[in-house]
């Protein structure tokens, strides 16, 4: 699944995962695109409160995709 937050400030971007992370399978990855530079520093922390995994930070051409893996 990917999330198109591209154009959202935070805490947006954020809302957006903890809506929807239960439609991914657990072990899966989910990716956020987003563009607003806080996203870089709150998702990976959004991920350590939550106990999912942060996989990777990829640069897009307008902004970032952050790839998360799912827990439980």
């Amino acid at each position: 699944m990917v999330l198109d937050a591209l154009g959202r400030k935070c805490p947006i971007p954020i809302i957006m995962v903890a809506e929807r992370i239960r439609e991914v399978p657990v072990g899966e990855v989910i990716a956020v695109k987003a563009d607003d530079v806080a996203a870089r520093t709150d998702i990976p922390a959004w991920c350590r409160m939550k106990s999912q995994d942060f996989v990777r930070e990829e640069p897009l051409l307008h902004g970032w995709a952050f790839h998360i893996r799912r827990n439980y």
